[in-house]
């Protein structure tokens, strides 16, 4: 498993696809699972398999290491993780790891013992060409005709009719479908294997949906890479568009597919809570232009996934798919996770640097990595019934290897994964920050690495309460919001829950992540536009269960900004007056359904100010009316997203903020 090559964008078509999958008659096991009551959320009362390889690999380090690290390690035995069919003996089971059928019975006795329901994850990883765009993790299977069929008849089909045993039944299995597959298929076209690979990657993807979708109780989720990869929306946008032309070609069309997974075993965090907003201007320029995000906007999984959440709907997805998140090594705990902003550096680099929780140096690090910690624990709804985001998921096993690095005695390996390694953006170059003086090959047990991730975790194993707690507090109750101001808005919440091992109280504004607090109160300033925002407030705890979301409040700022016409909504923020001139920044929001093709915002000056230049737009002047069109790479927002353009200006005397229109085509 990897992390590719950052890329902005890349072009090159895909070879065309090698035939549709023959549509195969339902009967026997199949018919049997059909009749089986398909779930929007499987995981909503159910609880999940504990992988007995991952316990017993767990309970053994824990053993060993002994003493207060070895009682905080064995707390992480008590989370499910995923069983990993990462190679066609891994069906029957190989190399002393339990098959799959063995799996599925062992989470059998566990629904018994436990008398709920139970869910399994099942990684289905063995495409033909797999992982094109990296070293540690190719698969078995070559990319040519002859692979897709090896592919197709001895790996997906046996895994089928594994599933699709009428004694398995009563299971809910989630699939996770070829993890960095469809991704590559977007941005690395580039790479020779990578644009051989892909349609081998469309025919395999599709082949499976057919297969697992007729098995009622299989819920299908194909990996859409993480925010690092697809944020841009130079990729988001191509991406919904690979996503929608598999699930089209399939059997049952959109159908076929239940949702999408993001941060497969990786560490992007779930939440950067200092950056928040990027297009902040630090030092004159957007906190998304640092080297580390690369103008990408999407700094987290939440974000990310709520923008693919959106991009996927309006490209003909169902509103009821679900979005989950591997959290399995993404919490970035420990002494270097910044608990304050620190807002004194003048430079964006610097900014980014001290505020973000993400502490590798280059965001294309993946291999391994030094300093990362377990994130929250599997859980449904962690942000609520009507979040898009339906589940946390441990999907990698905390302390396996993502792979080793070419020595003499390791032939096969990734130089990404070299301590000594470096990396490059295309300008700078990044050490891999893969964890000094190990060499462990993808899928074995790394214990100095699973004793980092638990040190590091986020939130920590406490001492009172483990990764065998999954009793979440209760939802925040009683929540008011005060204050509205006519500018520089300032608005203030409480509320109150059952306090009993609460460590922190997450804030969502208009369904998006703003900040955390650990008391029960939050300022939220710096909004701007005179519009009505809604408020919900979870609670979370120190094992990594979060409550349930509050109720909902609304609260209505007053001027300063504006609201617009149909389609989308401007806000307008000065990011630097020196009395004489200034900057400003405008965000374009789409509000409607289905992606723009064109944005126009327009406002009336109430005092003498001049535009003197502009960017990210063609913005005009008439006496002091103005009118921004935006420029030719920029009007396509997908449903929910936005993007942004920023001018300069001159001005004596006030400098009010006028009021946005905004409108969409």
């Amino acid at each position: 498993m990897h992390l590719p090559t950052l890329r902005r964008l890349r072009t090159a078509a895909a070879a065309a696809v090698l035939g549709a999958a023959a549509l195969v008659p339902m009967v026997g096991a199949q018919a049997a699972h059909a009749a089986t009551t398909h779930l929007t959320n499987p995981f909503v009362g159910a609880t999940g398999y504990l992988n007995p390889d991952f316990t017993s690999e767990v309970n053994a380090q824990a053993t060993a290491d002994g003493g207060a690290l070895g009682a905080t390690e064995a707390k992480v035995a008590g989370n499910s993780t995923a069983v990993w069919m990462d190679h066609i003996g891994a069906i029957a089971g190989d190399g002393g790891r339990l098959g799959l059928s063995a799996h599925l019975d062992h989470a059998l006795a566990q629904a018994a013992a436990g008398n709920t329901p139970v869910v399994v994850q099942v990684v289905i990883y063995d495409l033909p060409g797999r992982d094109c765009a990296a070293l540690a993790s190719n698969g078995e299977v070559p990319a040519t005709a002859a692979g897709l069929t090896t592919y197709e008849t001895q790996y997906v089909d046996p895994i089928a009719a594994i599933l699709a045993a009428p004694k398995y039944a009563s299971l809910r299995i989630a699939a996770i479908i070829e993890p960095d597959s469809l991704p590559n298929a977007v941005t690395n076209q580039s790479k020779p294997a990578c644009a051989t690979a892909t349609p081998f990657y469309e025919s395999g993807v599709e082949y499976t949906l057919n297969k697992l979708h007729p098995i009622g109780n299989v819920y299908d989720y194909l990996d859409i890479g993480h925010s690092g990869w697809l944020g841009w929306s130079s990729n988001m946008g191509p991406a919904g568009q690979e996503f929608a032309k598999i699930a089209k070609a399939t059997n049952a069309g959109f159908a076929s597919v239940d949702g999408f997974i993001s941060d497969t075993a990786n560490t992007t965090p779930l939440n950067e809570p200092f950056l928040t907003n990027p297009d902040q201007q630090v030092g004159g320029q957007p906190v998304k232009s640092a080297n580390f995000y690369q103008w990408n906007p999407d700094f987290d999984e939440y974000t990310y996934d709520t923008q693919m959440y959106s991009t996927l709907v309006s490209d003909g997805f169902p509103s009821t798919i679900g979005m989950l998140v591997d959290t399995s090594r993404n919490g970035w705990g420990g002494s270097s996770r910044p608990t304050a902003l620190n807002s004194g550096a003048t430079n964006v680099n610097d900014y980014v640097t001290q505020n973000k929780v993400d502490q590798r140096p280059f965001r294309g690090d993946w291999c391994n990595i030094n300093g990362a910690g377990i994130g929250a624990r599997p859980q449904a709804q962690p942000y609520g019934s009507t979040n898009p985001i339906i589940a946390f998921l441990w999907v990698k096993p905390p302390g396996e290897s993502d792979g080793d690095y070419p020595t003499a005695t390791h032939p096969h390996g990734d130089p990404h994964c070299d301590p000594n390694g470096t990396q490059t953006d295309g300008t700078n170059t990044y050490p891999t920050d893969a964890i000094p003086g190990y060499d462990v090959p993808a899928g074995q047990w790394f214990g100095a690495q699973f004793q980092q991730l638990v040190q590091n975790a986020y939130p920590s194993f406490g001492s009172t309460t483990g990764g065998g707690d999954t009793t979440p507090p209760s939802s925040p109750t009683g929540l008011s919001v005060t204050g509205t101001t006519a500018s520089s808005v300032s608005l203030s919440w409480t509320a109150s829950t059952d306090n009993v091992g609460v460590t922190g109280y997450d804030v969502y504004r208009n369904a998006t992540k703003v900040a955390t607090s650990t008391t029960t109160g939050y300022t939220d300033s710096g909004l701007t536009a005179a519009t009505a925002y809604q408020y919900t407030v979870t609670a979370h705890d120190a094992a990594g269960n979060v409550s349930t979301a509050s109720a909902a409040v609304t609260a209505t700022t007053a001027g300063g900004g504006g609201t617009g016409g149909s389609g989308c909504t401007a806000s307008y923020s000065v990011a630097n007056d020196w009395g004489s001139g200034f900057t400003a920044n405008v965000t374009v929001t789409n509000t409607g359904s289905t992606a723009t093709n064109s944005w126009k915002v327009g406002w009336t000056w109430g005092g003498n100010q001049q535009l003197t230049n502009s960017w990210n737009a063609t913005v005009t002047q008439t006496g002091g009316s103005v009118s921004a069109v935006n420029a030719g790479y920029n009007g396509a927002i997908a449903a929910g997203a936005n993007t942004s353009f920023g001018f300069q200006g001159s001005y004596s005397g006030a400098n009010t903020a006028p009021t946005l229109t905004c409108t969409a085509g």
